[in-house]
């Protein structure tokens, strides 16, 4: 399914500049909201100092400080840089109820948030694909 929010978002790309800027599978993750197998994705298990961005605008999303180790096969975040750098949606697909992250600038998907991460920032986990994300070190 085609990225179709309803929101207004500040950048507005058209589809021939997303399928000429993503690999295949960035596409497909960031404009069909589809998912990176858990453990195969490049930024899993990067400890580097630096930036995480929405591959398909630039927009700062995560910083590698809040970046920790949950298990689950993913890159997981405690919190974004900002609160505006992302959005929320309700997501009702593959027969589950889950929030929806989305980069705040351009409305691509990046993953999903979860009422699980460490309890003492926060408990909240930002499950993110590694293949919506470009790494900025520092």
């Amino acid at each position: 399914m085609k990225n179709q929010n309803k929101k207004n978002y500040p950048v507005k790309l058209s589809e021939e500049e997303l399928r000429q800027k993503l690999d295949s599978e960035s596409y497909h993750i960031l404009i069909e909201k589809g998912t990176e197998r858990p453990f195969t994705g490049e930024y899993y298990l990067n400890h580097d100092t630096g930036i995480y961005e929405c591959k398909a605008c630039g927009n700062e999303i995560f910083h590698s400080s809040k970046k920790y180790d949950s298990g689950c096969g993913w890159p997981s975040f405690t919190e974004p840089v900002r609160p505006e750098a992302i959005d929320v949606q309700m997501d009702y697909s593959h027969f589950m109820v889950r929030e929806e992250i989305l980069c705040g600038n351009c409305g691509s998907h990046l993953g999903h948030r979860f009422p699980d991460g460490p309890k003492d920032q926060g408990g909240i986990r930002y499950c993110i694909n590694s293949r919506s994300m470009d790494f900025k070190g520092s």
